[in-house]
């Protein structure tokens, strides 16, 4: 799943609570502009499996899904 960490309701990182409770294997990316509660130093300590930090290019972006896949098998 990708998310975004503001969205209306709930953080991203609160749904990558919610989801990994229901299936603790989905892969979670998070994406975000700023947040001062989750950062690339931080995120591991959450439920989110890689952390994007926007603007970010699609090469990055392809990256960054690849390596959660291919750390899936």
């Amino acid at each position: 799943m990708v998310t975004d960490m503001a969205m209306p309701g709930m953080t991203g990182d609160i749904l990558a609570r919610h989801l990994k409770a229901c299936k603790k294997d989905i892969p979670v990316i998070l994406c975000t502009g700023f947040s001062e509660k989750i950062s690339q130093g931080t995120y591991h300590e959450s439920d989110i499996d890689e952390f994007l930090m926007k603007p970010f290019s699609i090469a990055k972006f392809i990256g960054t899904v690849r390596k959660i896949l291919d750390n899936r098998g």
